[in-house]
């Protein structure tokens, strides 16, 4: 039994020693195929070939080792429908009604107030207009900084800094710049 136990395992120890060194000895031939490239994920072209509808085409894509994604979307240009629509009405002979319709944009109504010539307030024009939108700030288009941001103007033009404020940051500035910590 001792001689077959024996036997066994200098069988086992020379293959183990045998395949390891053989392992070393072998070469691997393989072949890396490079004309191959990753399929492309291409976006689609969305036309839009009436200029009259107010509309832009837009489309994207990505792509990944694995996966590709490509889509295509037509979004609607408000201030192109706008202006249409505003045209329009000038076309009709409703001065009153485009320019009102154009001021619903804040450029718009802050560009009318600031020359002068506020828009028409539901039928009013001029003086009687301008007086009716200040009492009626809740009707002033979003974005618009003439009446509805008055507080916020004031401390814009009125703002300003001193000199010993600003001989105050210089030094502070410095000294985090040379690295002396201020502790105050």
């Amino acid at each position: 039994m001792r001689i077959l136990f024996f036997i066994l395992t200098f069988i086992l120890v020379v293959g183990v020693i045998t395949s390891a060194s053989g392992a070393d000895t072998n070469t691997v031939s393989s072949t890396v195929v490079t004309d191959k490239s990753v399929p492309t994920a291409n976006a689609p072209s969305v036309v839009v070939n009436n200029s009259d509808i107010c509309k832009v085409a837009t489309s994207g894509a990505i792509q990944t080792n694995i996966l590709g994604l490509a889509t295509g979307v037509v979004v609607d240009d408000e201030l192109c429908q706008l202006l249409k629509l505003s045209r329009q009405l000038y076309a009709s002979g409703l001065k009153v009604a485009s320019i009102s319709l154009l001021a619903t944009d804040a450029r718009v109504f802050d560009s009318l107030v600031m020359a002068g010539t506020p828009p028409p307030y539901m039928g009013a024009i001029g003086s009687e207009a301008l007086e009716k939108w200040k009492s009626n700030p809740d009707m002033i288009p979003e974005g618009s900084t003439v009446f509805k941001d008055e507080d916020v103007l004031k401390i814009n033009v009125n703002e300003d800094v001193s000199d010993g404020e600003f001989q105050k940051f210089l030094f502070y500035a410095m000294a985090m710049y040379i690295g002396i910590p201020i502790l105050f």
